[in-house]
């Protein structure tokens, strides 16, 4: 294990940044989100969770997939992407490192989505462990240990130092890449922060939800369940909650003419909205109930009864803190696990 000076960390970001990307979480406009580092931005590695999960490093909010320009009867068809440089990817916590897996399920499984496989493959994720849990917190129920998250390199702020720990080849080559700025350290300030930690972790309100019910043996029963109807009439279908989401990860196709012809690009879409999957004949799901249930019974039930029991919710508690009426994932589990609210 390594350490660096809390006052020498703008030399490491400034070190990455010679040779890779980085993007950081920087603070804009009073809010906290991942951002290209640059000298002089306000990193804020103490900010627990950033408004939107670094998840729009490999599946952006926007994007560009091709292009066609058309002269006569010819149609040129133009491959927007491009070739992305390596990066590094700085402060991560283990809630939002778990949904990258997450993801990877679903963009990495064939046919493989070429434009979410080409960011992965260019990153090198650097993780950085909890140590002041917030109360909507609730990743341990999912099995997630926030005091050592992994990924390539794994990083701990405790007092006057950075601590710095490398878990794989990416990490080791970083690692490298940075090693005149590092010191070796023995370790223990670190696990006296994990062992801290974890007493906090045990106290939080959300730490004891129980899961037991949401099984794939029990899906109609939790289909059928008379609990939904009540629990989705306050909701709004604003769909902050899969906006803020590490894990959603819907999205819808459209095409946009410009003078110089027609764009086609894909943007982050919603379950909760009405117009969703509308086809000719309309939607599937014609009511609020429905879409609200469709969400929740994907997270904890056909997702991890598709995915070896990997539910598609980390407990990173950023729809308890932005859902407007309170109608977030806990209260689901809440409820239908025979815990009323």
């Amino acid at each position: 294990m390594f350490r660096i000076a809390k006052e020498k960390l703008n030399e490491l970001y400034a070190k990455i940044n010679e040779s890779m990307g980085l993007y950081i979480p920087i603070k804009k406009a009073g809010e906290v989100n991942y951002h290209v580092w640059g000298e002089g931005k306000e990193v804020s590695l103490e900010t627990l969770k950033t408004v939107k999960s670094p998840k729009n490093m490999f599946f952006p909010q926007t994007e560009d997939m091709m292009k066609f320009k058309t002269e006569g009867n010819n149609i040129e068809i133009i491959d927007a992407r491009f070739e992305k440089r390596p990066f590094v990817l700085f402060g991560v916590k283990a809630c939002d490192y778990k949904a990258i897996e997450v993801l990877d399920k679903v963009f990495l499984a064939e046919p493989v989505d070429t434009f979410y496989q080409m960011r992965r493959e260019a990153t090198t994720i650097v993780t950085l462990a909890c140590s002041k849990p917030e109360e909507s917190c609730f990743c341990t129920v999912f099995g997630i240990d926030p005091t050592a998250a992994y990924g390539d390199v794994t990083t701990w702020l405790e007092g006057e130092y950075l601590y710095w720990q490398a878990n794989t080849e990416k990490g080791e080559a970083l690692t490298s890449l940075v090693g005149g700025l590092l010191e070796a350290d023995n370790g223990n300030a670190v696990e006296a922060q994990k062992e801290a930690t974890k007493k906090v972790l045990e106290k939080l309100p959300f730490a004891a939800l129980d899961l037991s019910r949401f099984k794939p043996e029990n899906l109609n029963e939790l289909f059928n369940a008379p609990e939904w109807q009540e629990m989705s009439e306050a909701c709004l279908g604003c769909g902050t909650c899969t906006f803020v989401c590490p894990t959603c990860q819907c999205f819808d196709i459209r095409d946009f003419k410009t003078n110089n012809g027609v764009i086609r690009y894909r943007c982050w879409d919603s379950c909760m909205y009405s117009d969703f999957t509308l086809m000719a004949h309309g939607n599937s799901r014609n009511t609020q109930m429905q879409r609200f249930r469709q969400r929740f019974m994907h997270k904890l039930v056909y997702y991890p009864s598709q995915n070896d029991g990997l539910y598609s919710c980390v407990g990173c508690g950023r729809c308890v803190n932005k859902c407007p009426q309170r109608l977030n994932i806990v209260k689901v589990i809440k409820t239908l696990g025979g815990e009323k609210k």
